[in-house]
């Protein structure tokens, strides 16, 4: 478990993180730790979001399962089991 606190959707005064927290749950069932570790700041969190989106489900020369294993083996190699 990470040792930074997540913000609850409750403490975002914005509304953003609610946002973020439902459309995570919609993709993946879920909402990541990394994206909770990521929660204290949202108005960060949302833009890192639209371009990891864009990366892996967006035009590229690579199929979408060569962009999951390079992220696969990056995380392999960095040892951080995102």
């Amino acid at each position: 478990m990470p040792w930074i606190e997540p913000l609850s959707q409750e403490q975002d005064e914005s509304g953003l993180l609610g946002r973020i927290y439902a459309g995570s749950r919609s993709r993946a069932g879920e909402v990541a730790q990394i994206i909770q570790v990521m929660s204290p700041r949202p108005d960060l969190l949302e833009p890192f979001l639209e371009l990891y989106i864009r990366l892996m489900q967006g035009t590229s020369g690579l199929t979408r399962a060569e962009r999951e294993w390079v992220a696969v083996l990056t995380s392999q190699y960095n040892e951080c089991h995102y």
